[in-house]
C-alpha cells in the first residue's frame, strides 16, 4: 500500500474514475455489437457483480477503518506515556530533570513535525533513528541521576515509565505501517471494473438505456475507493488522525520545564 501513499488524493481520484468510466465504455460498446435479445442473463450476472463489488467495497473499508483507529490509540497511548514519563522527570535531581525535559520535548516535536506531511521513507527513517538518539540521551541521564541519587522510589518510578515510552515507538510504528495489503486494493479495482464492464455491457444492449447512471455509479465508486485510501494513509488527507493529545503533551512539558527553570 505505500506506492499509493506518494500519490496525491486527486491523482488517485481522477484514475480510479477514469478506469471505471473506461470499463463501463469497453462494456457497452461490447454490449452494442451484441445481437437483440442476447442479454438474457446480463441483468442477473450484474446484480451478482454488483453485489460482489459491495461487499467488497465494505470489506475494505472495515480493514482501512481498524487501522485508522489503531493509529489513534496509538498517538493516544504514545502521548500519555511520554507525559508520564516526562513528568516523573521532574524527580530527577538536577541537572539531569531539566536536561531530560528538553530532550522530551525534542522528542514530542518530531512526532509534530511528522504529522503535518506524508514523509519520504528515507524522512521517516530520519526521524527515528533521532528519536533513538534521543532515548539514548535520557536513558544517560538517568544513569548519571542513579549514579548520584540512586533513590529507589523516584528512579524506579521514572525508569518504568521510560520503557513504557520506549515500548509504545514501535507500536506506534508499527501501527503506522499497517495498511491495507495491496492485494487486497488491487482485487477492488479489479472487481469495481468488471462490475461497470457489466453494467456498462448490459446498458449497450438496452439501447435506450442512458449513460448517466452509469457515470454516476462510477463516480460514486471512485469517490469511496478514495475514501478508503484516505482513512488508510496516516499522513494529509480529508480524513486524518487528531494530534491533540500530542500537542497537548506538548504544552505540558513546556509547562514541566518552566517549573523546573522557576525552581533554580
Amino acid at each position: 500500500m505505500e506506492a499509493f501513499i506518494d500519490y496525491p488524493l486527486s491523482v488517485i481520484f481522477l484514475t480510479s474514475l477514469i478506469l471505471l468510466v473506461g470499463a463501463s465504455e469497453i462494456g457497452r460498446r461490447f454490449g452494442a455489437r451484441s445481437p437483440e435479445g442476447a442479454g438474457a442473463s446480463i441483468a442477473t450476472l450484474e446484480a451478482a457483480m454488483l453485489g460482489l463489488l459491495a461487499l467488497m467495497l465494505g470489506f475494505t473499508f472495515a480493514m482501512a477503518l481498524s487501522r485508522f483507529d489503531a493509529r489513534r490509540d496509538a498517538i493516544l497511548h504514545e502521548a500519555n506515556a511520554i507525559g508520564t514519563a516526562a513528568l516523573r522527570a521532574r524527580l530527577l535531581p538536577a541537572p539531569y530533570g531539566a536536561e531530560s525535559l528538553r530532550l522530551f520535548h525534542d522528542y514530542v516535536q518530531i512526532r509534530l513535525d511528522l504529522a503535518t506531511r506524508v514523509p519520504t521513507p528515507a524522512e521517516l527513517a530520519a526521524a527515528i533513528a533521532r528519536s533513538n538518539r534521543i532515548q539514548e540521551g535520557l536513558w544517560r541521564q538517568i544513569k548519571a541521576a542513579s549514579a548520584k541519587d540512586n533513590a529507589m522510589v523516584p528512579t524506579g518510578l521514572y525508569i518504568q515509565a521510560l520503557n513504557e515510552m520506549f515500548d509504545v515507538q514501535e507500536i506506534r510504528l508499527t501501527a503506522v505501517r499497517n495498511h491495507v495489503p495491496i492485494v487486497v486494493v488491487f482485487s477492488l479495482y479489479g472487481i469495481a471494473m468488471v462490475a461497470l464492464a457489466f453494467t456498462g455491457y448490459a446498458s449497450g444492449i438496452e439501447r435506450r438505456r442512458p449513460r448517466f447512471p452509469v457515470y454516476l455509479m462510477s463516480l460514486l465508486i471512485a469517490g469511496v475507493i478514495l475514501l478508503i485510501q484516505d482513512i488508510d494513509r496516516w499522513g494529509i488527507g480529508f480524513v486524518t488522525v487528531s494530534q491533540q493529545p500530542m500537542i497537548d503533551t506538548a504544552k505540558a512539558i513546556n509547562g514541566y520545564s518552566a517549573d523546573v527553570q522557576s525552581e533554580k
